[in-house]
């Protein structure tokens, strides 16, 4: 009876739960399914250990019973509370810390269960050859042997997942916030010689709701300034939800200096795109908000619009679009035809577009006159493997240019930035958060 009533509150407990993040977080509705499936993988796992765990002694069973639904108990809390109380109220480091306690587990998990798979296999072929065949000694031993095998691969997955545990939360108190300073010298042939040896820091995809701590980023903000760059250019994604999640790092952001100022762009984070707003104007507020908050760093906004340098004569353009992304999930606000009016005549024009597939899609195929184009928001996936002989990433499936610098055939160059900030796992594993130095040179 008990298993009966599971298996009808199961599938009522999974539509009530889409429902809920279609009305909190419409934008992570997709991802959804993908939880279900962590959930029942999670069933599945427990249903091949609860045996083992009720045979231990009372209190010793209570704990881990308790332990192991803790994840499950979160992904609960995390999705009943945002009913409750909208996401973008919640306290963001608490927020933080919550979701990646979700993530961090259910991927240790997974492991495991793949694992377990395999074994239930492996007991699945021997049995399967052992029906087909008179049961002699010979057999038996091979039968044994396969249950053997099926334990080793048990005993695996445990192993496994607790390394994979043991990482994820390495990347996410430590590496975090190792900030990584890439330096690159780009050969532009049309920047005027007045304009050679032009230093420029690129940051990116801040995401400042998940900051747990203001002395990391005044850290990253005092290696900045000590690079004394000439031009400072954040490619968007300041927050994760709302523009208040930036106010308490105000005072920090303001000592980012550069002699010809500080530039930045729009992601696909900064619309609010990504929670539910009680109406459309307190949405367009919050961008308002962000607009307000950055006129007091004083930092420029280019949205669809581009400045003009000017050094005896020869002039350098920075042009800056809005967001523009491939993904049907991000706005395509950028217009490069209006953010290249009024540069015409510069020699040579650098691009900030938050997005990579802006270049691809939309740059390089339109043929338009840019030298240079500035991107982020892949984050290089927060994990992979960089060495002088290995670039790799689970972010290279959805993205042809996922981190660091690419050219064309025409001499077009593409920088890639991977982040300074985090956005759903709160930390790094292999793929660091960058500050990158570009020195410009004819």
């Amino acid at each position: 009876m008990k298993s009966k009533l599971i298996f009808f509150l199961l599938p009522v407990l999974f539509i009530l739960g889409y429902f809920l993040i279609v009305f909190s977080m419409p934008k992570y509705a997709g991802i959804y399914f993908v939880v279900v499936l962590m959930v029942l993988a999670d069933l599945y796992l427990w249903s091949s250990i609860k045996k083992a765990v009720f045979n231990y002694r009372k209190w010793l069973m209570i704990l881990i019973s308790v332990l192991y639904w803790l994840p499950f108990s979160a992904l609960i809390a995390l999705a009943v509370g945002s009913l409750i109380v909208p996401i973008i109220n919640w306290n963001d480091v608490f927020r933080t810390y919550l979701v990646g306690f979700i993530l961090i587990f259910y991927t240790a998990k997974l492991f495991p269960v793949i694992f377990l798979l395999l074994a239930d296999i492996v007991r699945l072929i021997d049995r399967f050859f052992h029906l087909l065949n008179k049961e002699k000694r010979e057999e038996v031993k091979e039968r044994q042997e396969g249950l053997s095998r099926s334990r080793f691969l048990q005993y695996m997955g445990y192993i496994t997942g607790g390394l994979v545990l043991g990482t994820m939360f390495t990347g996410m108190f430590k590496w975090v916030y190792q900030f990584n300073v890439v330096k690159e010298k780009v050969r532009l042939p049309h920047l005027p010689g007045l304009f050679s040896g032009l230093k420029i820091v690129q940051i990116s995809d801040m995401h400042l709701g998940s900051w747990t701590s203001l002395k990391p980023l005044e850290q990253a903000i005092e290696m900045v300034n000590e690079m004394q760059p000439d031009l400072i250019l954040f490619t968007g994604d300041l927050v994760n939800f709302a523009t208040k999640e930036a106010y308490r790092f105000e005072d920090a952001l303001k000592k980012l200096h550069a002699p010809m100022g500080v530039f930045t762009t729009l992601g696909n984070h900064d619309y609010g795109d990504y929670v539910t707003w009680p109406s459309p104007q307190a949405k367009e507020k919050n961008l308002e908000d962000l607009y307000t908050l950055y006129n007091r760093l004083g930092w420029k906004m280019l949205n669809n619009e581009n400045v003009v340098f000017e050094r005896a004569g020869e002039k350098l353009a920075l042009v800056g679009v809005e967001n523009w992304g491939a993904s049907p999930r991000f706005p395509k606000y950028g217009d490069i035809n209006k953010a290249l009016r009024g540069a015409e005549n510069a020699a040579a024009r650098i691009l900030m577009s938050h997005d990579p597939t802006h270049w691809d899609d939309i740059i390089v195929p339109g043929n338009y006159n840019i030298d240079i184009t500035l991107s982020g928001h892949t984050h290089g996936f927060q994990f992979g493997i960089e060495t002088p002989r290995l670039k790799w990433s689970p972010a290279q499936w959805m993205y042809k240019h996922w981190a660091g610098l690419y050219h064309d055939k025409t001499g077009r160059y593409l920088y890639v930035n991977r982040g300074l900030g985090v956005i759903g796992y709160p930390g790094r594993i292999g793929i660091l958060p960058e500050i990158t130095l570009l020195e410009l040179v004819s």
